[in-house]
């Protein structure tokens, strides 16, 4: 559909891909949507959904994660639009470009599919794009009960931040030396000096004191959005969590992914993390080894879920299997306690529902409570395996250092994939059958 036009959409739950041809040279372009009221701006900025905050309160919009196949690059959002609060009349799809300009983003397109059946009901193809560095693609809106998209391609040249801000969102700046704050409340005028009051007679009753007026304490102000990120790729493969900030509190490490190809005998096209009638059931686990030299496992195998605040302070949230949950899987990493921690190995293994990680696209990030999140995504399957490797945490000189692993696995006949991963990395742990 040409730049400005409109068509109606389905109210249901709506697939928005932002895609591109990727290749040398050419910046990531990350998806982005604003909801907003009627004023044209967000109630807060957690209506604002991205790749640092991917799910929206009330569960209508989510950041689905990207995908780099096949010579092409997408980021994907799903919006419900049934379930989209009546307040918000307008959903802005937004992207921006990582580490460049759109004038490097060759054949830039955003494309809205129907997320069950997959059939295509906009999209628009976005050219001429020269300096800009983020840019509102499209919008749904509505019109008399009903939704529509409509394509727009208005382009920034202050990126993320500079689209962001337009729209209401508090961004959190540069850090740097800036005039100092004034005082709440401010201070009152000096009085000019008076003269003494004549002394009271003697014997007269001391009145009290005037009552203090009473001080208004600063109304507590709304944490910013960050916006800075770590992606991490086969070039640059690692990073270090103390440079990034994350020094302690909660590290949480997430697994999301989709269906690629729909499986034989199946009626959904997402896992557990979408479709609660599909039988796809993935694992995300961890091998630990702490200083004392102490190693185990964390999974839902055997409900050894670990614990946060214990040793191995890695606690696993848990293991739904009904699809309800529609952040994926997560595992918490208590950072407070890194000195413990000699080595730790994220990985996933598929327990049910598929033969190999093949027809899965999935994506892992990890996010510290302080400083940026860490995200990459896992190359195409093209083995047989039902264990991956994701992430290889060190700690060196008492900094976790984050390895992307990105490692499929092929485990022998009769081999568990615990015990194949355990191989691979020299762990050297006894395994027992197990069940969940």
């Amino acid at each position: 559909m040409p730049k400005g036009a409109n068509t109606p959409v389905p109210t249901t739950a709506l697939r928005v891909e932002v895609g591109r041809r990727s290749g040398p040279g050419v910046p990531d372009v990350d998806a982005s949507a604003l909801l907003l009221a009627a004023d044209g701006k967000v109630r807060s900025d957690a209506d604002f959904v991205f790749y640092n905050q991917p799910a929206h309160p009330s569960g209508s919009v989510r950041h689905e994660g990207r995908r780099d196949a096949d010579g092409r690059a997408t980021d994907t959002l799903l919006v419900d639009l049934a379930h989209v609060e009546p307040a918000i009349e307008r959903v802005v799809l937004a992207a921006s470009a990582d580490g460049g300009t759109f004038g490097q983003v060759p054949d830039l397109y955003i494309e809205v599919r129907d997320a069950a059946g997959g059939a295509v009901a906009a999209r628009f193809d976005s050219t001429g794009a020269s300096v800009e560095t983020a840019f509102v693609l499209g919008e749904f809106y509505r019109r008399q009960g009903a939704w529509k998209f409509r394509a727009v391609g208005q382009g920034y040249g202050s990126g993320l931040e500079g689209l962001a801000t337009d729209f209401g969102i508090t961004v959190d700046e540069p850090r740097h030396a800036g005039p100092p704050r004034a005082a709440w409340p401010p201070p009152a005028p000096a009085a000019a000096p008076a003269s003494a009051p004549p002394p009271a007679p003697a014997g007269a009753p001391v009145p009290p004191p005037p009552p203090a007026a009473p001080v208004l304490a600063p109304p507590p102000a709304a944490a910013p959005v960050r916006l800075a990120k770590v992606t991490l790729t086969k070039a640059a493969p690692s990073v270090s969590l103390a440079k990034q900030g994350g020094t302690s509190g909660a590290l949480r490490v997430n697994l999301n992914w989709q269906v690629r190809r729909q499986f034989s005998g199946w009626a959904g096209k997402r896992g557990r993390a979408y479709a609660a009638h599909t039988d796809l059931d993935l694992d995300l686990c961890a091998l630990y080894e702490l200083s004392d030299g102490r190693k185990g496992v964390v999974q839902a195998l055997g409900n050894a879920f670990g614990a946060l605040h214990r040793p191995p302070f890695i606690h696993l949230d848990g293991d739904d299997r009904t699809g309800a949950v529609a952040s994926g899987e997560n595992l918490t990493v208590n950072l407070d306690h890194t000195e413990d921690f000699r080595r730790i190995l994220v990985f996933v293994t598929i327990y049910e529902g598929a033969r190999s990680f093949a027809d899965l696209h999935a994506t892992v990030t990890l996010r510290p409570q302080h400083g940026a999140p860490v995200d990459f995504s896992l190359d195409e399957c093209t083995v047989p395996s039902t264990v991956c490797a994701l992430a290889l945490l060190t700690n060196t000189g008492g900094d976790l250092v984050v390895q992307r692993e990105a490692r499929y696995l092929v485990p022998e006949r009769g081999v568990s994939p615990q015990r194949t991963i355990d191989r691979a990395y020299g762990w050297g742990m006894n395994w027992t059958p197990g069940r969940k």
